[in-house]
């Protein structure tokens, strides 16, 4: 009986015409129920409505996800705002219908689909399934797709859909964002994260495809269709055997004795990283057992970014003593990115920042590159590329080294974009980084790609280890040689947009309207660049030479004493992010005082611009 009465109130929630008293919302409620096949997500509707939770049901129906510097991101759950069985198949709806009309070879190139391993289970939600639907979506659609049999890391996809000559890719990943968020990362044939404009009219063709065709549910096609290929080992054997051409001292690398831990975050990174030693001569990395294999609930750590340092390193540095390993390598639960920590002559362990990774790749890749280029190179055809939040130390090496160094918005799509348009001109590029630990050493892949950073490193360290010189030692060589690079990065949290909005605001009408500040407490600031509006007052005719970013906010300042430091709101999380750097000339090598200076200008720029406690801003725990 009861049964029964619970399906008639489904079946009333489901004929009935909603009256919230809002026709917006009555329209988006029969929608979803209408449209969502997955039972969990649509429960999670159901009891909504059913508790009157009208405005929870606004805050899940009534807006879309939109692309921010990494594709699509949300919470998985139930809401056309969030990553669930639908909206996934409602965005590849959209990439179709794009796609059909920018490729009149779609159908004969085909897609690329990857996935982590991420999962919801109140939501029945994960990045397999994510995955699978995706690739329904296009099969029904007699679209060639190249679908993953297991879980990959980022940088395979964008690999892949060069490799295979794909029109695009999508990866089903968040990174090293919290548990409870997935992502659909879209890559054009390029093999670089998509920019505007594609990523605005991929959302006007997902607008305009909202109802789910006849086949898009049917994710029994992935195990049928002749359509649907398995890119796997194909893949692993091409990347691996291209990681060859960024390794130069094999031989060396056999012999060291010199020992490694990986931890793969509870993701994807420990089989690939391990055959990447094997390619690079290397015996194979430690890992840390206990994060060597995929647990979405990411449950040995606080949150699942390594960038977080030796909090989250904890596991991983333990281990290490007990192996009596020098240097322990961890890439996050996708394996775009990396961080690495060494063990100190004092028995403490210094986890690098992205930036100090960055001077160490920078020196090592060009330094690698004098040592093995033909005769006839030329050093001007050389590139490196940073973010402009990036420190500026590939701007110094560059500089006194005869190379270029160009920067770009913050974001690895950027970068890949960048880099392509270089490559198709005869150039060469040697590294690429963002400071959030993101780094590119090569162009096999034209996305931030831990697993070869982490290989790269390894063979470094041995190198260096040969003549007695730790990766830290190396680290203040190339300062003493380029100048020192103090830098900082933190954030706050803040998940009321508005006040964001009105922080920047004053920044921009600050003493009065349409006026920036002329000095940050004691410190005075010589240019501003505003990349949301598109100012620079650094230039003759005070536009930004950094395309306009107007989706996101953004202010640089750089001040009399030589620091740089950049306000940004996070593409992909609640965060304001600042960056302030110190670039100092190689004659100054008072580094107490550089860091002293730097730290005073950290705090009156966070008392004086972001003033947390007026604001309310939570400071990002340690």
């Amino acid at each position: 009986m009861a049964e029964n009465a619970e399906g008639d109130l489904n079946s009333n929630l489901l004929h009935a015409p909603y009256r919230t008293g809002d026709p917006q919302l009555d329209t988006a409620i029969g929608q979803w129920l209408r449209w969502d096949k997955n039972p969990k997500t649509k429960e999670q509707i159901e009891n909504l409505l059913r508790n009157g939770m009208n405005k929870e049901l606004r805050d899940r129906l009534c807006c879309r996800m939109t692309f921010g510097t990494a594709g699509l991101r949300s919470a998985m759950g139930a809401g056309f705002c969030y990553i669930n069985d639908l909206t996934v198949i409602q965005s590849t709806q959209g990439m179709y219908k794009y796609l059909e009309r920018c490729f009149s070879d779609f159908k004969q190139r085909g897609f690329v689909v990857g996935y982590d391993t991420r999962g919801q289970v109140t939501s029945s939600c994960s990045s397999q399934r994510l995955a699978k639907l995706t690739a329904a979506v296009l099969l029904a659609k007699d679209v060639p797709v190249y679908l993953f049999s297991r879980y990959v890391p980022t940088p395979f996809v964008p690999y892949a859909v060069q490799e295979l000559k794909a029109v695009a890719g999508v990866m089903i990943t968040a990174s090293h964002n919290r548990k409870e968020d997935n992502g659909y990362k879209v890559y054009w044939e390029n093999g670089a994260q998509i920019t505007s404009p594609h990523d605005k009219e991929i959302l006007k063709c997902i607008e305009e495809c909202v109802e789910p065709w006849n086949g898009s549910w049917n994710d029994n096609l992935v195990d049928t269709s002749p359509l649907k290929k398995d890119p796997l080992q194909d893949i692993c054997r091409r990347y691996m055997e291209d990681l060859k051409k960024i390794c130069f001292h094999r031989e060396l690398n056999s012999k060291t004795t010199l020992k490694f831990v990986h931890t793969s975050f509870h993701g994807v990174g420990h089989d690939y990283v391990q055959l990447a030693f094997q390619a690079f001569g290397f015996k194979p990395p430690i890992p840390v057992p206990e994060q060597k294999d995929p647990d979405p609930d990411f449950s040995t750590v606080k949150c699942p970014n390594p960038e977080e340092g030796e909090s989250v390193l904890e596991l991983s540095l333990r281990l290490a003593e007990r192996e009596n390993a020098r240097i322990v390598l961890a890439t996050d639960p996708d394996a775009d990115r990396l961080a690495v920590a060494e063990l100190q002559e004092n028995g403490r362990w210094k986890v690098f920042t992205g930036n100090e990774l960055a001077a160490l790749f920078g020196w090592w890749m060009f330094d690698c590159w004098k040592k093995n280029k033909p005769r006839n190179a030329d050093v001007k055809n050389v590139y490196m590329l940073a973010t402009t939040v990036s420190s500026k130390i590939l701007k110094a090496i560059a500089l006194e080294e005869g190379f270029h160094f160009e920067e770009t918005l913050p974001g690895f799509k950027w970068i890949g974009s960048r880099i392509k348009d270089l490559l198709e001109n005869g150039k060469e590029v040697l590294f690429a980084f963002e400071e959030s630990i993101g780094f590119l050493c090569g162009t096999s892949v034209l996305d931030k790609d831990g697993v070869s950073a982490a290989v790269v490193v390894a063979e470094m360290a041995s190198y260096l280890e040969t003549m007695n010189i730790t990766l830290t030692e190396q680290l203040i060589k190339v300062y003493e040689k380029y100048g020192y690079h103090m830098s900082k990065t933190s954030y706050f949290l803040c998940y009321d947009p508005p006040t964001i909005k009105s922080i920047f605001e004053r920044l921009r009408n600050f003493d009065s309207p349409k006026e920036y500040p002329k000095s940050c407490g004691t410190f005075t600031i010589l240019h501003i660049r505003d990349v949301t509006t598109g100012y620079d007052s650094s230039q003759p005719n005070k536009k930004s030479v950094l395309p306009v970013s107007k989706n996101s906010q953004m202010i640089t300042f750089t001040f009399q004493n030589g620091c740089v430091a950049t306000l940004r709101t996070s593409g992909t999380e609640p965060k304001i992010k600042y960056y302030a750097e110190m670039c100092a000339s190689p004659d100054q090598s008072d580094t107490a005082l550089l860091e002293e200076e730097l730290k005073k200008l950290i705090d009156a720029l966070i008392e004086n611009f972001l003033e947390p406690s007026k604001n309310g801003l939570i400071w990002r725990s340690v």
